[in-house]
């Protein structure tokens, strides 16, 4: 079947179109048809017999919680796996797509959360790179294209700017007009507003109505549920692999959405408790680091960590949360004037932590508990159960771990049967598992520590809403246990639900520190890009 063909369908078989873009069919031909998809990996069943379609001119979004089978559908779709059985259909014709090259010529983008840009390339180079063509470019003509598409979605970008230079925003509108540069009638975004502001985001789902009125099919996957009621026309939902129903948008609502989700019905409240006899735990003065190049990541920060409450801290990605909580646990380099202080629960007694590695953090009595950004690279061991990882936790306390699993292995168990972690046994490589079981392995660990001060960095990142509400509710626990809670986020509808106050980082400073109850999602977000900021309304 010739290729071609595959776009000169669409207008014929839509009806109707309404002004902003939603179609209103009486007979369409779907732009993407699944047709008893199934895929497996060895004994895992990622997809079973998935059959539902997406519209042209429509908005979709995919939910499902993690290990659904989302991610390996839309894999599928985008030519990185082939099905093991079933069909896809492309405006109503039968395609067979071995690559993501072959998913280019059925006009399928994917749009990962993983950019895949050179760095040191402008915009305009990113977005021909690799397109077929003469070998001498005219790269006025492909300006002048390119300008064109930007100007017919209404992006906003800078085509001479180099890709390091540019914020995660631009960087994302970059993967999306090479996609559209690429002929791509169909769209995947995969978690795209994860690390955005909310001035981005809307920025963004502005891009993304403009495209549904050019008649263009779009796949959103998110955990947002307020986003996906805000954006999409209708709501794909997978559990366990299977496909279990398509609903309209309009007549969804986040608790129905999580019950399709789930199987059963889930209290939706992030529950945020008072907070009861608040202490300094941790003072931080002037602290600042600087990166491999001599660029400082962190600039004369100044902030409080108290006992018994969560401090949230927000900032788009970057702004440097990584340094800072890595320079709390002494994993990393410190300069001079720096100083973070640590206040004994018992009798007050201050240690000062500059210059002091883990182990001799470890060695005065502290105890941190670190859920690190990078899950399988610094907090778990992916070749490893969960019984080899809660050992590593405590290796070092003596030999006799080596030779006897019996405490770790009860904390695995404990842990797994605490947080319902799905895994097929605790010796099972973690790697194996679903992010958000991987994530619940590593929280259990640390928690168990019974920590003094437990700082996650993106604890829920890429979780599902049941997940992520799991997390949130150890960590509230955590805080009326009396523990210091430090809560790097990019959800600011969770992050002021869940925390008591936040700081908010920009360009390695502090934009300001405000009470979570007291403040709003468009003032975090206006702070996290220096359009406000001033004084800390710390103490």
């Amino acid at each position: 079947m010739e290729i071609n063909k595959l776009s000169d369908t669409i207008e014929s078989d839509v009806a109707s179109v309404t002004n902003d873009g939603v179609e209103k069919c009486k007979g369409y031909t779907p732009a993407i048809e699944f047709r008893n998809v199934s895929k497996s990996f060895g004994e895992v069943r990622a997809n079973h017999k998935i059959s539902f379609d997406v519209k042209p001119y429509e908005i979709l979004a995919l939910l499902g919680e993690n290990g659904s089978g989302k991610t390996t559908l839309m894999n599928i779709l985008s030519g990185i796996y082939y099905p093991d059985e079933g069909n896809i259909f492309i405006n109503g014709i039968p395609v067979d797509i071995h690559s993501p090259q072959e998913s280019f010529k059925y006009g399928i983008g994917m749009i990962h959360q993983h950019f895949k840009l050179v760095e040191i390339f402008t915009a305009a180079e990113n977005i021909i790179l690799g397109t077929k063509g003469k070998q001498i470019i005219d790269m006025k003509a492909m300006r002048k294209e390119i300008q064109e598409l930007l100007e017919r979605y209404g992006f906003e970008l800078d085509i001479d700017k180099k890709i390091y230079n540019m914020s995660v925003s631009e960087k994302q509108t970059v993967e999306i007009v090479k996609m559209l540069y690429r002929g791509a009638s169909i769209l995947i975004l995969d978690e795209p507003t994860a690390v955005l502001t909310p001035q981005e985001t809307e920025k963004l789902f502005s891009v993304l109505r403009r495209m549904r009125e050019h008649g263009k099919s779009v796949i959103i996957i998110t955990h947002k549920l307020n986003e996906v009621l805000e954006i999409s026309d209708r709501v794909a939902v997978l559990r366990k692999g299977e496909y279990i129903g398509t609903v309209e948008t309009a007549q969804a609502t986040s608790l129905s959405l999580t019950e399709m989700m789930v199987g059963k019905k889930v209290d939706m409240d992030i529950k945020r408790t008072e907070p009861q006899n608040t202490k300094t735990r941790i003072k931080v003065d002037n602290l600042t680091c600087l990166d491999k190049y001599g660029v400082k990541v962190l600039d004369d920060v100044s902030f409080e960590i108290k006992a018994g409450e969560i401090l949230g801290i927000a900032g788009i990605a970057g702004s440097g949360q990584k340094e800072l909580l890595e320079s709390i646990a002494g994993l990393q380099q410190t300069e001079q004037g720096s100083s973070i202080k640590y206040y004994s629960p018992q009798d007050g007694t201050e240690s000062q932590l500059i210059g002091k590695k883990t182990k001799h953090i470890k060695e005065l009595g502290i105890s941190f508990a670190f859920v690190p950004e990078d899950r399988l690279g610094m907090g778990l061991v992916g070749s490893m159960g969960m019984t080899g990882n809660m050992m590593l936790r405590s290796y070092k306390n003596g030999i006799s771990l080596f030779t006897n699993e019996t405490v770790p292995r009860n904390l695995a168990v404990r842990v797994l049967n605490e947080l319902e972690v799905v895994t097929p046994g605790i010796n099972t490589p973690v790697k194996r598992l679903s992010g958000g079981n991987v994530q619940k392995v590593l929280v259990g660990r640390e928690i168990s520590n019974n920590p003094t001060v437990l700082m996650t960095a993106y604890a829920v990142r890429g979780l599902d809403i049941n997940t992520s509400l799991t997390i949130y509710k150890l960590l509230d626990e955590q805080k009326r246990a009396g523990v210091a809670v430090v809560y790097v986020g990019e959800d600011l509808d969770a992050l002021l639900d869940l925390s008591d106050r936040i700081m908010v980082l920009c360009g390695g400073k502090v934009s300001g520190i405000v009470d979570a109850r007291n403040t709003t999602k468009q003032e975090i977000g206006l702070m996290m890009t220096k359009v406000a900021g001033g004084e800390s309304d710390d103490e």
